[in-house]
């Protein structure tokens, strides 16, 4: 079926007008007035309702999307090729000692309401990110061996910045943070109450930025619409003013079933995540009939995983769920070939190892410890810990008494968290393990796990770069998303102490073959103690109406399409992309 362009109300009135125009041109003898130009729009879906349009406080995906569409960076990382490209800089020197680097700002560049760009909003973005009332995510991963980076101003086009000890991945950095106008957010800053700031309910007009779109409308269970800024800076190489589109929509779709149906009836061009393995070949089906364009990404980066509350004080009547034993017992009790075969449909590679999967190639290790499918051996690690079924009902029952059960939260309606959380909860049945599983709203799961409300989770966390030393946050037990036991003053575990050492040792040393070497470090001590157990990582799929031009699907979640959203456009069988 030929794919209409689509039309507001508001343009059909227009068209109309026009129409009735020109038959009263050519009536008199004139010549009728051109049609007006289509409107480059495309339409695409979210799984959950923003959380707020303030990327600094927050860490859910959809904030992650909205910041990709509205804000900038100083430097980027091209997450096809992870070449590092000049954004908001257009070039960078490096100081003889390494430590510090001389950027010089585009000039000319002005925000969507027209302020201009200037070296004191990057000042400001470090100083919002690095604010101890704020306990801004990003902070934290802006840091170098546990401290802030240096940031000065010697005039209005340059920023300084210095690191405090060597770093490995240098300015790419910088890629984690997008620069936020000094002029709409200082007075809150200064006021104690920037963590309040562009929060879900602040009128969209507010929120302004450096990216190639403004929000035009948000209506709160249905979509966001963007609407091209007209002030972006970026052209394309013929030199025309980016974007290519005029608008973009995201329609807010919780259920990935509802998802298929508007994508097959083309009413959506691309989904935000990745083709679910049970909607494969009805997407082939319409690829092959022209209505849309399948890509294989290849085996993706982040996996599903499952973990435990290990915070200090957590789950004290079941001293059980903090034992090693017990996380090595589940990695042994799961069949990760049979869970990549009925949860992905086949379309999954086994891991068992570390968080990175064989999509990282540059930081993958082959040679960890393993935890190969022995039912026999999970429940002698389970009876080491006292958990044996003393009453023959085939559940384990701890010393005093009590049934071995704990409770599993996952995610409403996303079918593949749900079908790997119920393959789990049958595979720990068949070693005597209970396992209760609570799917939760987005939202309210993403709470639960931030105010440690929980005893096991099974969900995902996204990477935000493919250098391990990028994500900090994760690997050091300080960090916000050290997931098991965020924060930590000081490390609970001794492993965890290795860790940190081995990762400032890394991130200080600029030899790759090195940092690699100490990396793989860490991923032995990971395996072994296996905080988070992961059993699959799905192969990557992305299907694109047959209407999208210019996309450059990338392995990085959450913008798989729309980390590169200046670019995209609209393909006219008439006149072709603009």
């Amino acid at each position: 079926m030929a794919r209409h362009q689509r039309f507001p109300a508001s343009c059909l009135l227009a068209l109309t007008a026009v129409a009735a125009l020109a038959v009263a041109s050519c009536r008199s003898g004139q010549a009728p007035a051109p049609a007006p130009a289509p409107r480059h729009e495309l339409v695409s879906s979210i799984r959950a309702e923003p959380r707020g349009f303030n990327r600094y406080v927050g860490r859910d995906s959809v904030t992650e999307t909205i910041t990709q569409l509205t804000q900038a960076r100083l430097v980027r990382i091209d997450r096809r090729t992870q070449e590092l490209e000049p954004w908001l800089a257009g070039s960078w020197a490096p100081s003889p000692d390494g430590l510090a680097w001389t950027l010089t700002l585009r000039p000319g560049v002005t925000f969507s309401d027209g302020a201009p760009f200037t070296s004191a909003d990057v000042l400001f973005s470090f100083r919002a990110i690095y604010d101890e009332a704020v306990g801004s995510p990003i902070g934290e991963s802006m840091r170098v061996g546990g401290k802030p980076l240096a940031v000065s101003a010697p005039d209005p086009q340059t920023v300084v910045v210095r690191f405090p000890s060597p770093f490995g991945p240098g300015i790419r950095l910088l890629d984690n943070l997008p620069i936020l106008p000094r002029h709409k957010l200082e007075a809150a800053l200064d006021a104690g109450t920037f963590g309040k700031a562009w929060d879900g309910s602040t009128p969209v007009r507010e929120v302004v930025g450096l990216g190639p779109f403004v929000i035009d409308q948000y209506l709160p269970g249905q979509r966001l619409v963007f609407a091209r800024n007209p002030r972006y800076w970026r052209t394309d190489e013929a030199g025309r003013r980016l974007p290519a589109l005029d608008r973009l929509t995201l329609e807010i779709v919780p259920d990935q079933n509802a998802e298929l149906v508007r994508l097959q009836a083309g009413q959506i061009d691309f989904t935000q995540m990745e083709v679910r393995p049970e909607d494969y070949a009805t997407l082939k089906q319409a690829e092959a009939a022209g209505r849309v364009t399948l890509v294989d990404l290849g085996v993706g980066l982040d996996a599903d995983s499952l973990w435990f509350n290990l915070r200090a004080g957590a789950n004290p009547k079941r001293p059980w769920l903090h034992r090693v034993e017990l996380r090595r017992a589940i990695a042994q009790a799961v069949d990760r070939r049979a869970f990549a075969d009925t949860v992905f449909l086949g379309a999954a590679e086994p891991v068992d190892g570390a968080l990175i999967t064989p999509g990282n190639a540059r930081w993958y290790a082959a040679d960890l410890p393993r935890h190969p499918f022995d039912p026999a051996a999970a429940g002698a690690l389970l009876a080491s810990v006292g958990l044996v079924d003393r009453d023959g009902d085939g559940i384990r029952e701890d010393r005093g008494g009590a049934d071995a059960s704990f409770t599993l939260l996952t995610m409403k309606g996303n079918s593949l968290l749900e079908r790997g959380a119920a393959f789990v909860r049958d595979a720990l049945g068949r070693v005597g393990l209970s396992v209760q599983l609570v799917p939760l709203e987005v939202g309210a799961l993403i709470d639960r796990i931030e105010r440690g409300d929980y005893e096991a989770v099974y969900f995902r966390f996204l990477t935000t770069d493919l250098d391990p030393a990028l994500n900090m946050d994760l690997w050091l037990s300080s960090g916000g998303a050290h997931v098991w036991n965020p924060l930590q003053r000081v490390p609970a575990t001794d492993w965890e102490r290795e860790i940190d050492r081995l990762m400032h040792e890394q991130a200080a040393t600029q030899d790759h073959a090195k940092r690699k070497a100490l990396f793989d470090q860490v991923q032995r001590v990971f395996a072994e103690h296996v905080p988070v157990l992961q059993f699959a990582a799905p192969r990557i799929y992305v299907a694109l109406s047959t209407r999208v031009a210019n996309a450059t699907p990338a392995l990085l979640r959450p913008a798989i399409v729309l980390w590169n959203p200046d670019r995209l456009d609209v393909r006219d069988p008439r006149q072709g992309s603009r």
